[in-house]
């Protein structure tokens, strides 16, 4: 049994084949690139909506949770500056089975979370595209599912039910596709197998036009702002309010503005192809997380100044939207945006296509999967095999997915490699100061934590008294399931004070770690079950293969020198 939690050990210093090319501005670059693409661009309007102009408060609360998971990725990197992200951190704090889960979720994270941006850049290429007179078809830019889902339910989006009426037969199979999508993958695969000097180079000259294009959007919306927008009336209350549905109606918003964060922790896989990843890598992910708050708070002032937070119900293209007809009807601008929108989604790709090889390199190194998967270009000096496999991965599920049950699928694998990667950190020995290197500060959290946590709670209770008096009814149809969560939630947490409190553990990973553990009480029944199934597979595949052939385990038995 202990065999399976055995650690694996790193020094300061770690050889690599892979090219050292990276500096602090190019990683501030690719985490710009990351974060600022599918999610602000696709799921800001949903966010509007449900939130109103107070959505804004949500933007600065999921940057704090994720700047305190930033700076545990961030000491873990000073730490192990090797390839792996919280695959590797986990290798060296939980033990061997809890890295493979964390690397096995972490596919969710990067190879099917780059399905949904895929499928996000093809809504704004054909979008784009139609705007200059240039139509595809709607069964070559959908997939197959989401037209037999429409049409199954009833949906009212015409070009779903139009793909599917309209889409050539073969036998009785529709042939149905969404080709710029796997065009895109094919592309940025191609890019990603070049060499990484290349990948640089493209992904920088992207992030500075996208950046001049958002300036832009809202350098020209501030001057459409209607200050009243800002404080519609409550429809209860009729009353003028900056969060119109109440701090409730801006929480339920949370998954949309999550997922507009997704992305930073994909720039620690980087570590090998940075020049110094105990000092860059840590200051680029902070920087680049701290610019994309700014970027988001100003946009969602602009975007809910220049128009009433209602219209935006069902908008997947909200930059643009407000320069359509229905808002201020500046065309040239809808234009620019819908190509903006474009570049954005593919620095995306991008980066997660570049990080997953990474995580499977990182696996095959340590014996967990096959040796291919860590061999090295010796021309492009990148994995290349990986890299293609990547490709694949992603490209195949394009043609039988459609974009909710992917997202969703992302989502709870990104949220739980952030907790694990933050409890890793409390696992972790204290360290000297280095001058010059990132360390994670120490702030004593005996005293503090459980004040807060406690705190919050009967400051909550007084606040709202009634979801207390319910929250052991699990038997409501609608929130009987959130109640399960949050129960579980505040017993967790009850037991991280009290481990705070004897052990006197650090306060920053431990607000990492409780905001995590939260944003996992919006995930559905269906979502733990989905991820159920991911990790069962995961599992016969470690214990058939990953388990025999670990390093570690052939190192325990004496069959390597």
């Amino acid at each position: 049994m202990s065999k399976l939690f055995r650690r694996k050990h790193y020094n300061g210093s770690t050889k690599t084949q892979l090219n050292r090319v990276l500096g602090t501005w190019d990683i501030v670059f690719f985490g710009i690139a990351a974060i600022i693409g599918a999610g602000s661009f696709s799921s800001l309007g949903e966010a509007i909506f449900r939130g109103g102009p107070g959505v804004i408060m949500l933007y600065v609360i999921c940057g704090f949770a994720c700047g305190f998971t930033a700076l545990c990725y961030a000491e873990f990197a000073s730490r192990i500056p090797t390839a792996g992200s919280a695959y590797t951190y986990a290798y060296a704090s939980f033990g061997e089975i809890i890295a493979w889960v964390i690397g096995w979720a972490l596919i969710m994270e990067y190879s099917f979370g780059n399905i949904y941006v895929a499928f996000s850049w093809s809504d704004y290429f054909t979008s784009f595209l139609s705007r200059i007179g240039i139509h595809i078809p709607d069964y070559l830019s959908c997939s197959y599912t989401e037209a037999k889902k429409a049409v199954l339910n009833g949906s009212g989006n015409a070009e779903l039910i139009n793909a599917w009426k309209t889409a050539p037969m073969l036998g009785s199979l529709r042939l149905i596709a969404d080709v710029p999508a796997l065009v895109i993958n094919g592309l940025i695969t191609w890019l990603c197998y070049i060499g990484v000097r290349e990948s640089k180079n493209f992904n920088n000259a992207l992030v500075l036009l996208k950046l001049f294009i958002i300036i832009l959007v809202i350098a020209v919306g501030v001057g459409y702002v209607n200050t009243g927008n800002w404080f519609p009336e409550n429809p209860i209350t009729h009353e003028a309010s900056f969060m119109p549905n109440g701090f409730v109606g801006v929480m339920s918003a949370v998954s949309g503005v999550f997922f507009a964060y997704i992305g930073f922790d994909a720039l620690s896989v980087l570590a090998e192809e940075t020049k110094d990843p105990q000092r860059d890598l840590p200051r680029g992910m902070i920087i680049s997380l701290l610019l994309c708050t700014v970027v988001y708070i100003f946009l969602t002032l602009v975007l809910t100044g220049m128009v009433d937070y209602r219209k935006f119900d069902g908008i997947g293209d909200p930059l643009a939207f407000i320069f359509s007809e229905g808002a201020t009807n500046l065309p040239v601008m809808e234009f620019i945006v819908s190509l903006a929108a474009i570049v954005a989604i593919t620095t995306v790709l991008l980066v997660f296509q570049m990080g997953q090889p990474r995580i499977w390199m990182s696996m095959s190194r340590d014996g967990l999967l096959p040796k291919k998967f860590g061999e090295i270009n010796p021309k492009t000096k990148t994995p290349a095999y990986a890299t293609v496999v990547t490709g694949i991965v992603v490209g195949i599920p394009i043609l039988f997915t459609d974009k909710s049950f992917i997202l969703d699928f992302t989502s709870i694998g990104t949220i739980f490699a952030f907790v694990l990667v933050c409890g890793g950190v409390l696992l972790m020995p204290k360290r000297e100061k280095v001058k010059g290197k990132f360390s994670l500060p120490y702030i004593n959290g005996q005293f503090i934590f459980p004040i807060l946590f406690i705190g919050g709670l009967v400051a909550f209770y007084f606040w709202q008294p009634n979801f207390f008096h319910t929250l052991m009814d699990w038997s409501d149809e609608q929130e009987g399931e959130f109640r399960i969560s949050v129960f579980f939630f505040i017993i967790i947490n009850l037991i991280l004070c009290i481990f705070a409190f004897i052990k006197k553990l650090s306060l920053i990973p431990l607000i990492g770690l409780c905001s995590c553990l939260y944003l996992l009480t919006g995930m559905t029944h269906e979502n733990w079950f989905w991820f159920g199934i991911w990790f069962l597979i995961g599992m016969v595949i470690y214990f058939v293969y990953g388990y025999k052939h670990s390093k570690l385990n052939k190192e325990e038995n004496g069959d390597l020198v």
